[in-house]
């Protein structure tokens, strides 16, 4: 057998193993807002699911279909896999009601993460919106666990409205025991909401960061991270310094079916995070 039928063999066995999900047993399930829950999951008699923040899996709810998931749980705790999910149809409604010793299956972790550690010595900004703070949750909580290494750490969150604010103990714990200057903001807030009421990109401008020396984490809708690398490139964030998770419509997770491509990016494989550099021509393309 030659060299190139050698990759190609143990690309395939590699492909295969992908494609089969392991069983994760349901531990513990909470609700953060009105159609939002976080897992905590298992592995059932196999080894932990070691996962980089920014990776995510392809979720399984028996007899309902699969989806992909953002991890939202700590990089350093794999033996608890986390996964914050809202209800947004048929498969996501089955994952939010499953209750302590459901049994769903678990394909991954795939793609390209935070990378993190490139920011080491520099300031970080971390900008959200709405449920886009999950897949940020890993990167914050490896910051936090090293949080001498980085310089001055910055958190931009916007919500619907004040009820769809996630994570909000651990909002107030990165804020005062972490030293992150956590900055939040909704769209439409009640008559006793007494915080910002705006777009995230806004909170931008507000935050002290040195821009020669930054890197930016961002992840939410599509048009929201487009205006938000805007705003930070304005204040003198380079393109290649601020990254973005993408999320198409996944479906294998291993770069063969095509539901992700966006131009010549097959997202599963080539991402969920690219930097914006690479991301700039194809995000303002109406087409793509």
């Amino acid at each position: 057998m030659s060299t190139q039928d050698e990759v190609a063999t143990e690309r395939s066995r590699t492909v295969d193993s992908a494609m089969v999900p392991r069983q994760f047993v349901v531990t513990a399930s909470r609700r953060d807002t009105r159609d939002t829950r976080t897992l905590e999951l298992r592995a059932l008699g196999d080894e932990p699911l070691a996962f980089g923040s920014g990776q995510f899996t392809m979720l399984s709810a028996f007899g309902a279909g699969e989806v992909p998931i953002s991890i939202s749980g700590d990089p350093t705790r794999p033996e608890v896999l986390q996964h914050t999910i809202r209800d947004v149809g048929g498969a996501t409604r089955a994952l939010v009601a499953a209750s302590p010793g459901t049994m769903l299956g678990v394909r991954g972790p795939f793609g390209h993460g935070w990378q993190v550690a490139d920011g080491r010595g520099s300031d970080i900004v971390f900008v959200a919106g709405g449920i886009g703070l999950a897949p940020l949750r890993p990167a914050i909580l490896e910051v936090c666990a090293d949080r001498a290494s980085y310089g001055r750490v910055s958190l931009l969150y916007g919500a619907r409205t004040p009820e769809d604010i996630l994570f909000g103990p651990d909002l107030r714990v990165w804020a005062r025991d972490h030293d992150i200057d956590v900055e939040e903001t909704v769209d439409t807030g009640p008559h006793a909401w007494r915080g910002r009421v705006g777009l995230v990109t806004q909170l931008v401008a507000r935050v002290a960061f040195d821009a020669a020396h930054t890197l930016a984490l961002v992840c939410g809708p599509e048009v929201m991270m487009r205006y938000a690398a805007q705003a930070l490139i304005h204040c003198g964030v380079t393109a290649d310094r601020i990254r973005l998770s993408m999320e198409r419509n996944m479906k294998c997770g291993v770069g063969l079916c095509g539901h992700c491509q966006l131009r010549e990016l097959f997202l599963c494989v080539d991402g969920p995070v690219l930097s914006y550099d690479r991301l700039e021509p194809l995000m303002t393309r109406a087409e793509l």
